[in-house]
């Protein structure tokens, strides 16, 4: 029995899906706006809100969910969250201004990451709370506030036990150097309480982070302050992946490949963070994110659930409910899960001079996905509805009748290969064909986005689902109806004969 072809299929949300199943609706958007672009689904930003909101209600009665806006510019989202009544985390000037003008009010706004002078003195007085990267922040608002204000404050820790070391948060041994300061100074600075934020998706470093911050609170109880909120930060992890067992075989043969053994899968010796040896292939690669199976709400539900050794075994929503807590917690990731698509066009194709076949987009590859990393689902090819050439010569090298590519970026470098990993198609693209990067609203439409050779940044369109048909405008100007949420059963028709 010969073995599938290996394949990485992508997990696509029913109304997305939906959408790319209208004959011409994403060729007519590009038209319209121009190619490539990003599309966001502020529907299904709603949904994942919605769902993160039940674990958290049947949980624990006191939380606030604060949208990370970091994860992406678009103001759609940001209008979802603000009509949803939950709060934003901004980690700049720009951001600020942003959710300030999207209708987010002061008490609805958390300042984090690290801050400079110029955005300290913007915060003095602007009545948001500021999550404290370290004790320079801290003693510099305390200056600035001077007489005239008070500003509420989160402490950011960092140097949990058996954690990696962080660059951001105070650390643990300076935690009483923090607490003097606030207990000095009580109408410049109020503590409203501790936070932390952890990229490992380990349940049990959360565990111990959480453990340590109450420790935290109960000792700022005894400097005459009085920390009423927990911040778990977020870190929330998305599901890319369809098939987890394909997942795992794509990436077996592909291991495989980097030993010489079968077909070659990997463009110019790229190892992707592997490391090769004489006894095997070993290390983390690059794309271990992909690999996820753990949904952000089971991650939430777990976390609020683990049993607390030093709490004779109550739980960590038990604990926080207990105390009268407000549990705060900072998703971006997992709330644009699926709520964001990047759309270009196939240029041409060609073969390389080993053979390989190349797909020309229109696009870039830090367009879709930061330097370092690498996007492992594979692209959805949307055939143009007319086609203004032949159709080209299936190139020799097939495999169970499909045919494997390398997607190529429009810039004149060597590294601008959209996907560095093969794919397997069961046609070759045509010049005009559109090419779908799915689940690409997380940071990889915003933090990597390039103009170089002085191509534009890619336009942002918001994509609604309403009255039984799908609409299509500017980022900039959508606005969410009166009820955000369409039932996933719902799609927009599709025509006969259309796949899915």
């Amino acid at each position: 029995m010969t073995a599938p072809v290996p394949a990485l299929p992508a997990k696509i949300h029913p109304l997305v899906r939906a959408f790319l199943d209208v004959p011409g609706a994403a060729e007519d958007a590009l038209a319209r706006f121009g190619s490539p672009a990003h599309l966001v689904f502020p529907q299904v930003y709603a949904e994942n809100l919605r769902r993160l909101r039940a674990v958290l209600d049947r949980r624990l009665p006191s939380h606030r969910i604060c949208y990370a806006h970091k994860v992406n510019r678009s103001r759609a989202f940001l209008r979802t969250a603000e009509h949803a009544g939950i709060a934003v985390d901004v980690a700049s000037a720009g951001e600020l201004t942003s959710a300030v003008d999207a209708g987010f009010g002061p008490a609805r706004i958390e300042v984090t990451g690290p801050k400079g002078e110029a955005l300290l003195r913007e915060l003095v007085g602007a009545g948001v709370t500021v999550n404290v990267d370290n004790l320079w922040e801290l003693r510099r608002l305390t200056e600035l506030a001077g007489d005239h204000a008070t500003v509420p404050v989160l402490l950011r820790m960092s140097g949990f036990a058996a954690s990696a070391v962080s660059r951001f948060g105070i650390a643990l041994a300076d935690a009483d150097q923090a607490l003097r300061v606030l207990a000095a100074h009580p109408s410049r600075i109020a503590l409203r309480g501790f936070a932390f934020h952890l990229d490992s998706g380990e349940p049990a470093e959360r565990v111990r982070a959480v453990e340590t911050c109450l420790e935290l609170i109960e000792r700022a109880y005894g400097y005459g302050l009085t920390p009423t909120v927990l911040d778990i930060g977020g870190g929330f992890r998305q599901v890319f992946t369809a098939d987890a067992d394909r997942f795992d075989g794509y990436v077996a043969a592909l291991r495989e490949s980097l030993l010489g053994r079968g077909e070659p899968m990997a463009w110019g010796g790229n190892t992707f963070g592997f490391h090769l040896d004489d006894t095997g292939v070993h290390g983390t690669p690059v794309f271990h994110k992909y690999a996820n199976t753990v949904p952000a709400t089971r991650m939430l539900d777990d976390l609020l659930g683990a049993p607390l050794e030093a709490h004779g075994g109550r739980t960590v929503a038990q604990v926080a409910a207990e105390n009268m807590l407000e549990l705060w917690l900072e998703p971006g990731k997992s709330l644009v899960d699926h709520a964001g698509i990047t759309v270009a066009r196939v240029e041409f194709v060609k073969q390389a001079a080993d053979g390989s076949v190349l797909v020309n987009l229109d696009l870039s590859r830090d367009t879709v996905t930061p330097a370092d990393q690498e996007v492992m689902v594979d692209p959805i090819v949307v055939p143009a509805v007319a086609h203004p050439e032949p159709d080209p010569p299936c190139p020799a090298t097939t495999r169970d009748g499909h045919v494997g590519v390398f997607f190529a970026g429009r810039l004149c470098l060597e590294r601008d290969l959209v996907t560095n990993h093969k794919v397997w198609l069961a046609h070759p693209p045509r010049p005009g064909d559109l090419v779908v990067f799915p689940n690409t609203a997380a940071y990889h439409t915003d933090l990597s986005a390039a103009a170089a050779s002085m191509h534009p940044l890619p336009p942002k369109l918001a994509v609604a689902h309403r009255g039984g048909a799908f609409e299509v405008c500017p980022d900039a100007d959508y606005e969410p109806a009166p009820t955000t949420l369409v039932p996933a059963a719902s799609p927009a028709p599709r025509a006969p004969g259309v796949p899915r």
